[in-house]
């Protein structure tokens, strides 16, 4: 049966019986198996799950949707039923770990629990990471996760990207977040130096992969005074039939 192992919790997709849960719990040592309800939804991003099983099921006992889940050398604190996780972005975020420098100012505009920014800070070094999140459960397990990994070269701030005042300071600027990312192009543009790089999510369309997230990108530099100076594409993983997660690295320069 397939599962997501987050820490010590397991995430299905279906009701289990009696004897898988007993199996489950017997092969991977789990605290607690949690069913997905529906899928996550909405600008917070706020996974529905039912505990279908606990080891302290009964008690009084707050925390069994807690966990702390180790990845790539990082530790990352995290509720699953209030904040969402995806195992299909790991290699995408070992990948941004070691793609900044310690001369850089990131910004990361949809930080969640700092899925990308806690590696990079740790692996990258920059000297600063602005990490901005909108939805308070998500803000609060950032500000542990900088605790947790004992980072000083991060500041989360909670806010809505768009009302952040912040202009011409970002080196590099991440966008990890789909379906309405090119809503939010002309506040990246707003925060990118003269010259940066934009690490720009979006769900595509197979065969025009290679055409419309370039298209977006350039639209809005061009309509923010910056030219599209050299991209590469990054397949993340289907998101649904015939349709890909990827990721542009998008280089750009401030029209002279």
């Amino acid at each position: 049966m397939k599962y997501q192992k987050i820490g010590d919790i397991l995430i299905v997709k279906r009701s289990l019986t009696d004897d898988e849960i007993k199996e489950l719990v017997k092969r991977t040592n789990c605290r607690t198996i949690v069913k997905y309800s529906t899928h996550i939804t909405g600008d917070f991003r706020t996974p529905r799950v039912r505990v279908i099983y606990s080891s302290n099921m009964g008690s009084n006992d707050n925390n069994e949707t807690e966990t702390i889940h180790k990845e790539h050398g990082c530790r990352f604190k995290i509720d699953v039923s209030k904040v969402m996780w995806s195992m299909g972005n790991i290699e995408e975020r070992k990948r941004m770990a070691h793609i900044s420098n310690p001369d850089e100012t990131v910004v990361d505009m949809f930080a969640g629990i700092g899925y990308f920014s806690i590696p990079m800070a740790k692996y990258s070094k920059p000297k600063k990471i602005y990490s901005i999140e909108i939805n308070p459960n998500s803000y609060h397990y950032l500000c542990e996760n900088i605790k947790l990994n004992k980072l000083d070269n991060m500041v989360a701030i909670l806010s809505d990207n768009r009302k952040v005042m912040m202009e011409n300071m970002a080196d590099r600027i991440i966008m990890g977040y789909v379906l309405k990312t090119h809503k939010f192009l002309d506040k990246a543009f707003e925060f990118l130096k003269d010259k940066g790089v934009i690490h720009y999510h979006d769900t595509v369309a197979e065969k025009i992969m290679n055409i419309r997230p370039i298209e977006q990108l350039r639209y809005h530099g061009e309509k923010n005074g910056y030219k599209l100076t050299d991209y590469k594409i990054n397949k993340i993983k289907k998101y649904s039939p015939g349709v890909w997660h990827v990721v542009v690295d998008a280089e750009f320069e401030k029209n002279e």
